[in-house]
């Protein structure tokens, strides 16, 4: 049996094991990265970049061919669908804190198609797609693996540390045995993109706006060529009937009458969960990403939060790796999971929530005072502070 020694292992070749590897070849540690898909994939994922995410990319000049194929987002809106009103949050009063005062739409595999190229002309990391961690046991010294390779052959990996960036099913949080304690919300969402240009035929709509109206809640999402919508089932319609196209046309075209003709690119439902790991670490090997939490996609902060935890992690390494104790790698878990729990998942939960209500009074006093905030400057400011992920992540850069 073959055996490679790297520094270290990354399972997970998505935006945080990639984000890894990126970093840790920047700081001259060696990483291999294992994906058990043959290739990276290109499908319905995450779309959202927060401006303390595109200052982190920016950092390497990564940001701008991602700006290049996103679409940059100023302000985004919360809007009653029927009457037009609508809270506006402007992202320019961020200006002064961040170098990119906008959301980036984005699809999330095309900042892992950049990583993965720029990745592939280094001396420092290898890439294994369609291998699979089999399993793996750590001792005082490191953590030896066992993967199976895409010619179905058995390697043995030795590594000083291994990162678990595998997802929300993670394999490496399972042989951890760590707890993944947490929800599932009981709405499935049908995720659907569209040419069709709601934009010509909704007036004053934002390239994000997230929307009540007297069928419940819906999102559009504007990316550079097509529209994502969030759609919900109707009362007592299945999965498999809700995601017919002809049942998607029809929920489109109650929206906007023209919108069931446009063309339906992808259609897919998705359940929606909310969980955290008990603990980041368990001795060499840690959790990143969607392995270690994950939440209601309302807000679009998970994957933000995953590469903020990779940014995170690969400076701890840096430093163990520099001479620091082993240790250090506990003080990531204090920096990262709380903020993961009460900021990326309580408000993402928060998120969802608002946008589930479905008494009309209450919707709209949630509006009018969201448009009181948006309204003054100081508090608008401190929402977009939090909203953006820009509290969050300071906070965390303060904990010991």
């Amino acid at each position: 049996m073959a055996r490679v020694d790297v520094e270290v292992l990354i399972v997970g070749a998505g935006p945080v094991g990639l984000m890894s590897a990126y970093r840790l070849d920047r700081f001259g540690i060696s990483a291999m990265v294992v994906e058990a898909n043959d290739a990276l994939p290109r499908d319905l994922r995450a779309s959202t970049f927060h401006p303390p995410t595109l200052d982190m990319l920016g950092e390497y000049g990564l940001d701008k061919p991602l700006i290049d194929q996103g679409r940059v987002c100023p302000t985004w809106q919360i809007r009653m669908h029927e009457t037009g009103e609508s809270a506006v949050f402007d992202l320019s009063l961020l200006a002064d804190e961040t170098g990119h005062p906008y959301r980036l739409q984005c699809e999330q595999f095309r900042l892992c198609h950049i990583l993965d190229n720029a990745l592939r002309t280094t001396d420092h990391v290898q890439i294994r797609m369609g291998a699979e961690l089999i399993d793996f046991e750590q001792d005082e010294d490191g953590v030896t693996a066992r993967i199976r390779t895409a010619e179905g052959e058995e390697e043995t990996v030795r590594c000083a540390i291994m990162i678990g960036a595998d997802g929300a099913r993670s394999r490496v949080r399972e042989q951890l045995g760590i707890g993944f304690e947490g929800l599932t919300y009981p709405e499935t969402t049908i995720l659907a993109t569209t040419t069709f240009p709601f934009e010509d035929h909704i007036a004053d709509l934002a390239n994000v706006t997230y929307f009540w109206w007297t069928e419940g809640t819906f999102t559009l999402l504007r990316l550079p060529a097509l529209w994502r919508c969030s759609l919900y089932p109707g009362s007592g319609e299945s999965i498999e009937e809700a995601t017919r196209p002809e049942r998607v046309r029809e929920r489109m075209r109650r929206i906007v009458p023209e919108a069931g003709d446009g063309d339906i690119v992808e259609i897919r439902p998705y359940r929606v969960h909310m969980r955290i790991a008990d603990d980041y670490r368990r001795g060499r090997v840690v959790l990143a990403g969607d392995a270690a939490h994950v939440n209601s996609p309302s807000g679009g902060m998970g994957m933000n939060g995953g590469i903020h935890d990779a940014f995170n992690l690969t400076e701890t390494l840096r430093q163990i790796f520099g001479g620091g104790s082993l240790d250090l790698l506990d003080r990531y878990t204090r920096q990262r999971r709380p903020i993961a729990a009460q900021e990326v998942l309580a408000q993402a939960d928060r998120n969802r929530a608002r946008m589930q209500e479905r008494d009309p009074e209450r919707r709209r006093a949630m509006l009018r005072d969201l448009q009181d905030q948006m309204n003054d400057p100081v508090r608008a400011k401190a929402y977009l502070m939090r909203s953006s992920m820009i509290d969050g992540l300071r906070r965390s850069q303060m904990l010991a």
